[in-house]
């Protein structure tokens, strides 16, 4: 029961909390949840399918696949994320002061649906697959009948979306004006973490360079497996024993993000 527990709580919290950012970040927009829910269908089925043949999939790249679809999602899940900042940052100001002209810019088909769609199919797929090939193995080597693995995944699964939930519910909150900019740092610390975390699975299997390894432990002070530290790894791809190409990854990619979001609001302003 806590395996399946830890298992599913874990696994999930990634997906919501993408899930309940990106819901909060276009709050308002016409067809946003449709895409959104869209997104969570297609990751599910993705997930069931990509979970039922993870071991094939590990087995190749010489055993190194998981790492390279990881990587390969992550990165894609980056760009686009950065992406929908970008069209954030442009629109965003309409957006605050008045709701219903969004209506043209969906018609002119600048809302980033595409984006919100496979952001949200990635992020569910990936870690939908991860949870039910490692529920599959602590079916096969815990001593648990299957209703103890269901219930303790039930009962993980329910605390992620509380999680989710408060983050969401804490979002929305905030006034329509200052919901753009607080959800577009939010997502561009998204978006960086996940280029650090793509960086990751590629030094892991030596595709990538390292530099220096680990650059820093802060193990001690923070444990990525503890709650706090996986709430940040989520949020901002935090690790306590990061490589210095992740770090410099992270850097790279918010300062690139953060100038032409800047660049962007300016130009909106202006405009």
């Amino acid at each position: 029961m806590i395996s399946s527990l830890v298992i599913v709580f874990r696994e999930m919290l990634e997906m919501v909390l993408v899930v309940g950012v990106l819901l909060a970040a276009t709050r308002g927009l016409p067809n946003s949840r449709k895409f959104i829910g869209l997104g969570v269908f297609g990751g599910l089925i993705g997930a069931l399918f990509f979970g039922l043949f993870m071991e094939k999939m590990e087995d190749s790249f010489d055993g190194e696949g998981e790492f390279v679809f990881n990587a390969v999602i992550l990165f894609l899940a980056s760009i686009l994320i950065a992406w929908t900042v970008l069209w954030m940052s442009k629109h965003g100001r309409e957006m605050s002061e008045n709701m219903k002209r969004v209506g043209s810019l969906v018609k002119e088909g600048d809302a980033p649906y595409t984006a919100l769609f496979i952001v949200t199919l990635s992020a569910v797929m990936r870690e939908g697959s991860e949870a039910v090939f490692f529920l599959f193995g602590a079916a096969q080597t815990v001593n648990e009948d299957g209703w103890s693995l269901f219930i303790g995944g039930l009962i993980g699964a329910s605390a992620a979306l509380l999680v989710g939930s408060l983050l969401y519910f804490s979002l929305i909150r905030i006034p329509m004006k200052q919901l753009f900019t607080t959800v577009g740092w939010l997502l561009m610390l998204l978006a960086a973490g996940m280029a650090s975390q793509a960086t990751w699975n590629l030094v892991v299997i030596d595709w990538l360079p390292p530099l220096v390894d680990p650059l820093w432990n802060s193990s001690s002070i923070l444990s990525s497996s503890s709650v706090l530290g996986e709430l940040l790894h989520v949020l901002v791809g935090y690790d306590d024993q990061p490589s210095a190409l992740q770090v410099i990854v992270f850097i790279v990619s918010l300062t690139i993000m953060t100038i032409l979001y800047r660049r962007l609001q300016t130009r909106s302003v202006r405009s």
